[in-house]
């Protein structure tokens, strides 16, 4: 990615890898409403995947629900399978940006190409759909919306749904069971790191219990057990290493609702925890993700009717220093409320952050970290104008 521009070597500028799967689908449809804000007004792409009729299906689906007939025989059709990275190396080297909609990657393509990515000036960006840019961003955007040295940031997150109910596919269910199992793995991986701890400014933020109700979404919370909180810390590290920012703690939480949600919670959570030891545990978890998650995972994923309806809310509460008050003397004396708020947030907003994600490092190369490597998404964007792109496409950041 260090070049933005498309060339006969690299001829498109992006490439959307996995565009047949489930949330790759609603990535195409995304990137066809916004073909005109590429470098120029023009966006050249392509879709990549394992098959290649499930792609053109993909793009015909797209053309009737967005009315552009031409599509299909405007937008390339690109075979490569992750089981041969020969197809892989070839679809890469024809892109300036790939939009990864196969799977996570996080702290271990930082351990093992961060130097190689450094190198080649390449940027490696995860983490750019729902987790963890409304987070990371949004901590950012409270930091930048305060006036003075902010210090500590707490976000507590709620979704709503519509009379057709929510629903979110089994991949992401898949994802949290294979995370879980593996658990292990990652603190040892990030023990391999060997970072000093960062410095604490002002008061230390409070480790809230594993569920309490909440003053500040008027609804009981358990700690955010997705990739939020480790995102947002790699973040701060970067910025406060590499541009001497004071770094700001983070706290993340989840609204789970009332006495009956706590109670399927529990349920859900206890099951979980209890098969996802141990492989044939796993094996049912995987089986049978409506029956084990009380219907809020299936294999078909949310209808378009469930995700016109459904929306989330990020409220970030920070507190900090005014202006000319030194960090160093008492508790913080001055406090911030923001919100992210937006549409659905797995098949609707993940595309819409990954989609600007891009065009953002097409049309702001020299906004970007001064050299390649493996970055988090507030790493990258810190200094470009992505939150304000977002707000643009119904991501909207906002001062409470």
């Amino acid at each position: 990615m260090a070049k933005v521009q498309t060339s006969s070597s690299r001829p498109y500028h992006i490439i959307i890898f996995g565009a047949s799967g489930f949330t790759g689908q609603f990535v195409v449809e995304e990137l066809a409403r916004t073909m005109s804000e590429g470098p120029n007004g023009t966006l050249k792409w392509a879709v990549a995947g394992r098959s290649r009729p499930k792609l053109e299906k993909v793009l015909e689906q797209a053309a009737g629900v967005l009315g552009k007939p031409e599509l299909r025989a405007a937008v390339e059709v690109l075979v490569a399978d992750v089981g041969e990275p020969d197809s892989l190396a070839a679809m890469c080297k024809q892109a300036v940006i790939v939009l990864n909609c196969v799977g996570p990657f996080l702290e271990s393509m930082q351990l093992n190409y961060d130097s190689q990515a450094a190198d080649k000036g390449l940027y490696i960006v995860g983490s750019c759909g729902f987790d963890s840019i409304p987070a990371d961003l949004g901590v950012i955007y409270t930091r930048d919306q305060f006036k003075g040295t902010l210090t500590a940031v707490e976000s507590f997150l709620t979704a709503s749904a519509g009379p057709e109910g929510a629903s979110i596919h089994d991949g992401t269910w898949q994802s949290a069971i294979y995370g879980f199992a593996d658990s292990e793995k990652l603190r040892n991986l990030r023990k391999k790191f060997g970072h000093n701890p960062l410095p604490v400014v002002g008061s230390k933020i409070k480790r809230r219990s594993a569920l309490f109700y909440s003053s500040e979404v008027q609804q009981y919370a358990v700690p955010f057990m997705g990739a939020d909180p480790s995102v947002v810390k790699r973040t701060q590290r970067f910025l406060h290493e590499d541009y001497q920012e004071t770094p700001v703690q983070y706290g993340a939480y989840a609204g789970v609702g009332g006495a009956a949600n706590v109670a399927k919670m529990l349920i859900v959570g206890v099951m979980f925890w209890l098969l996802v030891k141990f492989s044939f545990g796993r094996n049912l978890l995987i089986k049978y993700p409506e029956f084990f998650s009380f219907g809020y995972f299936s294999k078909d994923g949310p209808s378009r009717k469930q995700m016109e309806g459904s929306s989330f809310q990020f409220a970030f509460h920070g507190e900090g220093y005014t202006e000319g008050q030194d960090p160093s003397q008492g508790p913080p004396n001055s406090k911030i409320r923001t919100l992210v708020q937006g549409p659905e947030a797995g098949y609707v907003a993940t595309p819409i952050t990954m989609v600007q994600a891009a065009i953002t490092i097409l049309n702001e190369p020299t906004a970007l970290p001064k050299k390649g490597g493996v970055y988090t998404p507030g790493a990258t964007f810190a200094r470009t104008t992505l939150v304000e792109r977002l707000n643009k496409h119904g991501v909207q950041f906002s001062v409470i």
